[in-house]
């Protein structure tokens, strides 16, 4: 018997052993024609085991690197694509240009950095008042994700003209005039004042519908009542 100890390292297990014997005995072979044919046999039921590199782009080049790789780069047949080398396979990628630049502030993130610089370097007057509201807003909402408690608009001011050196202050409860974010900014003055209008409104016409439920209900119970005292009236004269 044959044990996979006394056999040779098994270079691309998906293939199998069969593929990989077929493939040294490619090497054995004298005449170009006939090893270039076997080749061909041979790459096509590369392609038979592994239908699944059928969807992938120019699946056959892949199948003939494969096969150089099978032979250890040692098989001499003439390939449609750039035969690869083993200088290639082996050579060690280009180390990734990682970001060195750390946020000062790693509870706000990186992203609110890059807005209050943005903010900063404004010249418009009512955007730059409109995106120092907004990053007051979301400071707000960042503490209270990660203390879970509310948080004073006091402290948020102070937070923010201590971050920009005092370029930027932050108005609390401030949506009006120069301190509102533009209306085609999100969450803008106008978006906002058009919120509050809608909210009123709704407000005005759910207290109308309740009131009006109300006394429809106060009206049927009378109704009620006087009906019951009348039948009572009948149900004694009845038994007289």
């Amino acid at each position: 018997m044959e044990y996979n100890t006394t056999r040779n390292y098994l270079i691309m297990k998906e293939y199998g052993r069969n593929i990989q014997k077929m493939v040294e005995y490619l090497g054995t072979i004298e005449d170009d024609e006939e090893r270039q044919r076997n080749a061909m046999a041979v790459i096509e039921l590369m392609g038979t085991l592994n239908p699944h590199l059928r969807n992938v782009e120019d699946f056959r080049h892949k199948l003939w690197d494969h096969i150089f790789n099978i032979s250890g780069f040692t098989l001499k047949v003439e390939s449609p694509y750039p035969i690869p080398t083993i200088e290639k396979l082996r050579a060690r990628p280009d180390r990734l240009p990682y970001p060195k630049k750390y946020p000062r502030n790693r509870h706000f993130g990186k992203n609110l950095e890059m807005i209050i610089d943005k903010a900063v370097h404004e010249e418009n007057p009512e955007m730059k008042e409109g995106f120092t509201q907004c990053i007051g807003n979301y400071m707000k909402l960042a503490y209270t994700n990660w203390h879970k408690e509310s948080v004073h608009d006091d402290a948020i001011k102070a937070e923010l003209l201590a971050i920009t050196n005092g370029q930027l202050e932050y108005h609390p409860g401030h949506t009006s005039g120069a301190a509102a974010a533009p209306a085609n900014f999100p969450g803008g003055s106008g978006n906002v004042a058009g919120g509050g209008e809608q909210f009123r409104s709704s407000n005005k016409r759910k207290n109308f519908q309740q009131n009006k439920f109300k006394s429809s209900n106060s009206g049927g119970n009378k109704s009620g009542g006087n009906n019951n005292k009348h039948n009572n009236k009948y149900n004694k004269n009845r038994n007289k």
